[in-house]
């Protein structure tokens, strides 16, 4: 089966994520989309980030019954930062019979080559890529690249934060059952999360 990895800190998901994930597993020759789910990226701030099991239990409301769609929690495991050629060696090993892809923004693949062992990645692993707009899409040599038009939303997880802390309505930024469950919680009220 091929898989089609869609990597983030989902911090949190919000429908921007899902358009995404669904336009990737309904128009491209991809079988299904796991949301993997990031404990902790290099690039970004861990005192930023909501505890990762609540991340994951909001991808995992966010998807519902969509069979196409997989929360993943492959990385919560691995050695921290995570990296993403140490998370392909894991599935791809873990899971023979699937052959995993990735799927990235236009921004992502502009910081491509800086990623670990970026060379070894583009070779084994072919690219899903949407364009987002500021980032045309680039070629890398040995890179199998895949454009897929998906429908982009100008919606960032850090705006949906400082919609919760500035105490304003995130109805229809984020799933009605992710906003429940944010609410319900306080999540991203109290937690002390820095601005950026």
């Amino acid at each position: 089966m091929k898989i089609g990895l869609y990597f983030g800190s989902f911090n949190p998901i919000h429908v921007g994520h899902l358009i995404i994930a669904s336009y990737a597993a309904e128009h491209t020759d991809l079988d299904k989309v796991w949301l993997v789910v990031t404990p902790q990226n290099p690039h970004k701030p861990e005192a930023a980030l909501l505890n990762e099991y609540d991340r994951l239990h909001l991808v995992r409301l966010a998807i519902g019954d969509d069979t196409r769609l997989r929360a993943s929690d492959a990385e919560f495991s691995l050695p921290r930062p995570s990296y993403t050629i140490d998370t392909l060696a894991y599935l791809t090993e873990k899971y023979q019979e699937h052959s995993f892809h990735i799927i990235m923004g236009s921004d992502s693949l502009q910081n491509l080559p800086r990623w670990k062992n970026a060379r070894l990645i583009m070779a084994q692993f072919q690219l899903y890529v949407y364009e987002r707009s500021g980032f045309p899409v680039v070629e890398h040599p040995g890179a199998r690249i895949t454009i897929f038009d998906a429908p982009i939303l100008d919606i960032s997880a850090t705006a949906v934060r400082d919609q919760i802390r500035d105490g304003h309505s995130i109805r229809y930024l984020v799933p009605e059952p992710v906003r429940e469950e944010i609410e319900q919680n306080r999540y991203y009220t109290s937690i002390g999360v820095p601005r950026k």
